[in-house]
C-alpha cells in the first residue's frame, strides 16, 4: 500500500473506506461490517465517516465493526458546518466519539462551509486538539478562496482538503488542486468513481480489459497516481472492497494515461467547485 504524507509529516494510506450511503439498510448490515473489516486487514485502515451518514448510524456501523481494532485506525469524521463553531463543536466531536467507541479521531474535517466564521472553526478545532479529543483536523468542500481564508485565520494546520474527484470531475486540477500542492496539503478525494457513474464508459473499460483490471480499479488507479490524493471508495460487500484493494498496486502507463486523458479531458477553463 503506497502511503500518503500529511503536513505533520505522519503517513496515511493511499487508499482508505468511506461510508456514504452504509448503515442505511438493515439486510445490508452484516456485509457492510464484513467489508469494513476486511478492507482493514488489506491495509485500508483510513475510515471516513460523517456525522451526516444516516444521522450517526455510519458511525455506530465503524464503531461496531471495527471497535476491536481501533488502535490501527486512521480515524476520520465530519462536523456539519452548523456545528462548527466554538460553542457547538465540542459536543459534536463527542457525540461522535460516542457513537464510534472511541476516545479520539485521527482526523476531523469540517464538511463543508456555512455561516460560522472560519476563524471561529478554527479557533474550536485547536481547541479539541488541545483537549486530545482530535488528533488533527480539516476540511471538506472548500474552494481555493475558502482555502486562502481558512489559511489567513491561522488554519495553518489543516491536514487535508476532502473534495469531490475523479475522472468526471476534473475541474479542481486547474486552480484548488495545485494550490493545496503548493501548500502541502493532500487531497482527499470522495466519490472517486462517481458512484459507479462513469464505469460504463468504453474507453474505460476498454483500458480496464488491456490491462486485465475493472474499470473501478482503473478509475481508482487514475485519483491516486499523483501519490498526493488520497481516495476513499465506499464498499458494500467484501468482493468489492477486495478489488479496490487491487486498484493501489496498479500503474497506468502513459499510453494508458493519455488515453484517459481525451476520454476525460479536463474543463478549459475554471469552475466552482462542485459538491454532491
Amino acid at each position: 500500500m503506497r502511503n500518503v504524507r500529511l503536513p505533520s509529516g505522519e503517513t496515511v494510506p493511499s487508499l482508505g473506506q468511506g461510508t456514504w450511503m452504509m448503515a442505511e439498510r438493515a439486510d445490508r448490515r452484516d456485509h457492510e461490517i464484513a467489508a469494513l473489516r476486511a478492507g482493514v486487514e488489506l491495509g485500508m485502515t483510513l475510515i471516513d465517516t460523517a456525522e451526516m451518514y444516516g444521522d450517526g448510524a455510519a458511525e455506530v456501523l465503524v464503531g461496531e465493526a471495527l471497535g476491536a481494532v481501533r488502535d490501527e485506525l486512521f480515524l476520520v469524521s465530519k462536523a456539519y458546518p452548523q456545528n462548527a463553531s466554538r460553542h457547538r463543536l465540542q459536543a459534536a466531536c463527542e457525540a461522535s466519539l460516542q457513537r464510534l467507541g472511541t476516545d479520539r479521531l485521527d482526523l476531523y474535517l469540517l464538511h463543508w462551509r456555512g455561516s460560522v466564521p472560519l476563524h471561529e472553526t478554527v479557533e474550536a478545532m485547536n481547541a479539541l486538539k488541545s483537549d486530545g479529543k482530535i488528533r488533527q483536523w480539516g476540511v471538506s468542500n472548500l474552494d481555493v478562496d475558502d482555502m486562502q481564508e481558512l489559511i489567513d485565520a491561522g488554519g495553518g494546520e489543516c491536514a487535508v482538503n476532502q473534495i469531490l474527484y475523479n475522472l468526471t470531475r476534473r475541474a479542481p486540477e486547474h486552480d484548488l488542486i495545485p494550490w493545496l500542492v503548493e501548500q502541502g496539503i493532500p487531497v482527499m478525494a470522495y466519490s472517486p468513481v462517481e458512484q459507479g457513474r462513469l464505469l460504463d464508459d468504453p474507453t474505460l473499460r476498454q483500458i480496464a480489459e488491456s490491462m486485465g483490471a475493472t474499470p473501478a480499479q482503473v478509475a481508482l488507479a487514475w485519483t491516486m497516481r499523483s501519490g498526493d490524493v488520497i481516495a476513499i471508495p465506499k464498499a458494500g460487500t467484501v468482493e468489492h472492497v477486495r478489488e479496490n484493494r487491487q486498484a493501489a498496486d496498479l500503474r497506468l502507463s502513459e499510453e494508458k494515461l493519455a488515453a484517459l486523458e481525451q476520454a476525460f479531458a479536463r474543463p478549459l477553463g475554471r469552475r466552482p467547485l462542485e459538491m454532491l
